[in-house]
This record gives structure tokens, sequence and C-alpha cells, in this order.
């Protein structure tokens, strides 16, 4: 019996993860906590907003699940990899925010992170019992969200409820307009730097509209491994809770019986241009990812509050990483430091 904690059990991804508990008898949930929803029954421990590591100290988990939002998820991730307690982790930010910190916390608790991520877990899964030498290189997939193939003079008007109409995946308001940005593609490739130890360059990102396609790697001999499947996201959430059983879940197999096509385009750089800030910021190191995930999520939550248009998100991205300084972080009270000088440099260029 794995006892499991899951934080931002009222998300997309916490509402899926509490099917599958429901529906494991092998897993038990012994702690929930949301940022402000109430939790109150789903589990022995509950807890709405405050220090998520009170409660895990109190839970003592063999699995947290983190599925909180953005920056704040950051100190339950880095509780669960110092005591080497298994991290399924589907808050990407925490680990683009503190990826060193995170490593040696990891190093020194060594304990298991799983990724939850679609694209992470299906590139665990292509990578898994393959030695270092042997890859060759990454390529991350993406839908390309609801605005893919217009140019950016139709992005100039465009709504939040637009934004928010994703094609294929059904997922929270900021990672749905991430994706509409794709700045989520680029927050997955510094999270992929850090996951799999592979250089920028060796990293590619590429639009496969139908998200069946959720990773590929390609190796040293010219062979590439894909995993492919509908989009559900109860498979990834299933196999990191479940690892390395891979249990039973509702997710249909895929039927390639009737015909697959498979389409697969570069993505619009100049368009969507968060996700060669991301690049960019990823490979200049130190606080810049942490920078470029704070002023992302102070934009994202002024576009839906309708105080930023859509292109404006980049625009202020581009503009807070331009003034930060990028230094390296030594301790999580340096990387709160780095997010709250990103967040300030980025309000500035959001209209009160």
């Amino acid at each position: 019996m794995k006892r499991v904690a899951l934080l931002g059990a009222t998300g997309s991804i916490g509402r899926q993860a509490l099917e599958i508990v429901g529906g494991d008898s092998q897993l038990e949930l012994v702690a929930a906590a949301s940022g402000s929803q109430p939790v109150e029954g789903l589990a022995p421990l509950t807890q709405v907003g405050g220090d998520l590591t009170e409660l895990l100290e109190r839970a003592q988990p063999d699995v947290v699940l983190n599925a909180v939002v953005g920056f704040a998820g950051l100190p339950a991730t880095l509780w669960a990899l110092e005591h080497g307690v298994t991290l399924a982790l589907a808050n990407k930010e925490s680990l683009v925010a503190a990826g060193e910190l995170a490593l040696q916390a990891q190093e020194r608790g060594g304990g298991l992170l799983l990724p939850v991520d679609s694209e992470h877990s299906a590139a665990f899964q292509c990578l898994e019992g393959r030695t270092p030498e042997q890859v060759d290189s990454l390529v991350l997939t993406g839908s390309g969200g609801p605005f893919r193939g217009r140019r950016r003079e139709e992005l100039e008007d465009v709504t939040p409820e637009e934004a928010l109409a994703h094609p294929t995946w059904s997922m929270g308001p900021k990672i749905t307009v991430d994706s509409a940005t794709l700045a989520n593609k680029g927050l997955e490739l510094i999270e992929a730097h850090f996951l799999f130890g592979l250089p920028y360059e060796r990293i590619e990102v590429v639009l496969q509209p139908t998200s069946v396609v959720h990773a590929l790697v390609r190796f040293r001999d010219g062979a590439s491994l894909a995993h492919l499947g509908y989009p559900d996201m109860r498979v990834p959430i299933s196999f990191a809770l479940t690892y390395p059983e891979r249990a039973a879940t509702p997710a249909p197999p895929l039927d390639v019986s009737q015909g697959l096509v498979l389409e697969f385009e570069p993505p619009d750089l100049e368009t969507f241009p968060l996700l060669a800030l991301a690049r960019r910021a990823g490979e200049e190191g130190g606080t810049y990812p942490c920078a470029f995930n704070a002023a992302n999520e102070v934009a994202v939550a002024a576009f839906l509050s309708g105080r930023l248009p859509f292109l404006g998100i980049a625009a202020a991205v581009e503009d807070a990483l331009a003034e930060v300084e990028g230094a390296p972080a030594s301790d999580l009270d340096d990387l709160v430091e780095a997010d709250a000088e990103a967040r300030r440099l980025a309000e500035r260029g959001v209209p009160a």
C-alpha cells in the first residue's frame, strides 16, 4: 500500500488523480491540499493554503503528487526530494525555477523523481534503462494550442475565452494560456534539461496537432522511440503513482486499425516568441529560468484579468528578463528573492 499526499487536489490534475487513487486498492490518500478551494473530507489530513511542508511532515507519505500551480509548489518539491520521498511532479515550474537545487536535494535524499507532465512522462518511459551515451536527442511535442497557424497580427485582439479553448487537452486556465503562447513548451524544455541531463541543443520542440505523440527519443544508432496515446492525463498520473507496476487505467488504448495520420511541424517562433525566450533563459542559467517563470505567471494573470493583451504577455516577460541579474541561487531564499524581483519588474509592464 502506497500512502499518497495530493497537493493541488482541486485542479485538473488533482481531480484526475483522485479518480486514479480511488480506483486502485494499492493507493491510499493520506493528505490533500488546495490553494483556496475546500478539501475537507478528501483525506484524513487536509489543508487549504498555508505551508504545504507542514502538512507533509504530519502525513509522512510514500508518494507526493505535486500538482500545485506555479512557483508556490517549490517548497513541497524540495521537501520530498530532501526526504527521499517519491515525488510525482506535475508542478513543472518548481523544477524550472530551482533545477540545480532540486537535483542537489534529490542526490542527498536519494528518492525517485517521476514526471507527470505527459511529455516528460513519455520521455522518461522511452529513456528508461538507457545509458546517457546511447541518447542522441529528445523531441518534445506540443499541440500548438488554439492559435496554431495564426499570424502575429491575427492575435492582437484575442480574448481569454479564445485562449482557453484548447483543441485537445482539458487543463487549468494558467497552463492553457501557456499552451496558447507556447510558454508551456518553453517551461517543459527547461524541465527536460534538468530531468534528463541533456544540453539544450539536444532538446527539440515540434508541434504535433492531434497530441497523440507525446515525446520522441533519437538514439545514436539512428533509431527513434516514440510514446503514443490519446491525450489523457490519467495515464501519466497513474504511471507515476503506481510505478513501476504500470497499473490499468480507464483510458482507452490507441486504436490504429482505422488508420492514423501523424503530422509534425516546427513552431512559429516569431509569432510565439516565449518558446525562444525560455530556451535563452535556460541556456543563460542561474536564476534566469526562475525569472522567466515568475514574469510569465504575472503576465498570464494580467491577461486573464483583462489588464494585458495576449501579445503583451511575451513583451512583459522579455522586458523583465532584460533587467534581472540572473545570478546563481545558493538556496531557497535566493530563489524567493529572484522570483519576487522578476514579478516586480513584470508588474511594471502591466497597466494598472
